[in-house]
């Protein structure tokens, strides 16, 4: 049953596959964007972005945390903990009524929270909606039914959140990659033509409504299989309350490091829409978006084998992981290096080619992004490394680098009149402090003797 062991390249080429398409399908439709949606309405799409990135804060942590204890249960686990983990032999059988309880737990928790979700984006979600559009001079008829159905679909995913939770931790990481490579397909079919057709943002959130629901579709029928429904089934649910104990804790420091990542990450265009203008926001985020198509390229192959790391934590196998820690960083920078200087040298003449109404920063804002981004990429690789012994020392870091991005930004904003430039350099104060050093150092100590 356990499949988490054979994780391998196949996982590593349908993973690059993926995260092309799932990261870099923002980057395939950039053309059609940019040469059909005027510099205000890129604005608007940047900050919906942000506005989800932040809202969906409320899973605070229980995803990966789930993630983690799914994979614990199928390679052997047979007791939750708070903190730490119970080694476990080689082989060791499923409890699948404890496993049965942990998908009672998550079905119950997204529920809940789904209903939270639809609330704020309903109300507060919709009044910062109409505020930002006051000085709107598109159809902002189009831009509010965009929002409506980014509202609903996301309300959805949120809800099944959980099936991608049970997928990655059983270990199937090329049959989600398959998934994801299909819904992104769809979603850029869906997109490209929609644009043609001149819907404008609401081409956009039809194309993600479209691709969430067959991905989720597809994802129940690859997780409930024949021998998982015989074995559930037929497995006596061990208590909710002691399972959701035992996630719990971990889970909300993971939320609060979550929350701090996002505050660094994605306040920018929230809190910069007050001081910046449409249309220095929409350059910020064609940057800051191709920037992350890098990042995310950089850092497939340690997320394919984040399952094999868990397992090895199990089987307190120390060397394996140290030595898929290794690649994974020689290949983030490597990947670094060659996409950076790519994109500083090519990215404004390929905008240019393409027609592009909206034009990257100048490269030296763009350089500095790609060195903040970089050393968030390394540090929140050696973070992962920590959270695989079941232990989450980062969290109060974060929510302090957190509350200090927001700080410097209006700082920057409205004190200093720094510009475009706060919005670069205020997560990358706030991170250099203290989390960029310290996380990779931890792991540098805790591999000096293997």
């Amino acid at each position: 049953m356990n499949s988490i062991g054979s994780i391998g390249r196949k996982d590593v080429y349908w993973n690059y596959a993926a995260t092309f398409l799932k990261i870099g399908s923002q980057a395939i439709l950039l053309p059609f964007v940019l040469r059909f949606f005027p510099q205000e309405q890129i604005g608007i799409w940047t900050i919906f972005a942000s506005i989800i990135a932040i809202v969906t804060m409320l899973d605070f942590g229980f995803n990966p945390s789930f993630t983690r204890n799914v994979c614990y249960v199928l390679s052997g686990v047979k007791t939750l903990k708070v903190t730490g983990l119970q080694i476990e032999e080689d082989n060791s059988e499923v409890d699948f009524g404890l496993l049965k309880g942990l998908i009672s737990v998550m079905r119950s928790f997204y529920a809940r929270i789904a209903l939270i979700l639809f609330a704020i984006l309903s109300t507060a979600g919709t009044y910062y909606v109409f505020f930002i559009l006051q000085g709107y001079t598109g159809d902002k008829n189009e831009i509010i039914i965009a929002w409506l159905i980014l509202c609903l679909v996301n309300v959805y995913g949120f809800y099944t959140f959980y099936f991608d939770a049970l997928l990655i931790g059983m270990g199937k990481i090329m049959r989600s990659r398959q998934i994801i490579v299909l819904g992104q397909m769809l979603y850029l079919a869906v997109s490209i033509i929609f644009i043609s057709f001149g819907i404008g943002l609401i081409a956009l959130t039809s194309a993600q409504a479209v691709s969430i629901v067959v991905r989720r579709i597809l994802t129940y029928f690859s997780v409930y299989t024949g021998n998982i429904n015989y074995h559930l089934k037929n497995a006596v649910k061990k208590q909710e309350k002691e399972i959701f104990r035992a996630v719990y804790p971990n889970a909300v420091k993971l939320g609060l490091t979550g929350l701090g990542a996002i505050l660094v990450i994605r306040s920018q265009p929230i809190i910069g829409s007050l001081y910046l203008s449409l249309e220095d926001l929409a350059s910020y985020g064609i940057t800051i978006q191709l920037v992350g198509v890098l990042t995310g390229v950089a850092m497939v192959y340690f997320q394919t084998y984040n399952p094999k790391i868990m397992q090895c934590r199990v089987k307190n196998n120390i060397a394996a992981i140290k030595s898929i820690y290794m690649r994974s960083r020689l290949i983030l920078v490597s990947l670094f290096i060659v996409g950076g200087f790519g994109l500083l040298l090519f990215g404004p003449w390929v905008l240019s080619i393409i027609g592009s109404n909206t034009p990257l920063l100048p490269r030296m804002y763009v350089f500095f992004a790609l060195v903040i981004a970089l050393l968030e990429a390394n540090h929140g690789m050696a973070a992962s490394i920590l959270l695989s012994k079941n232990q989450v020392p980062f969290f109060k870091a974060a929510i302090v680098a957190g509350l200090m991005t927001v700080i410097l930004l209006f700082m920057f904003l409205g004190v200093f009149r720094l510009g475009v430039w706060s919005l670069i350099l205020a997560g990358g104060i706030a991170q250099g402090i203290y989390q960029n050093w310290k996380w990779p150092l931890e792991v540098t100590k805790e591999f000096r003797d293997v």
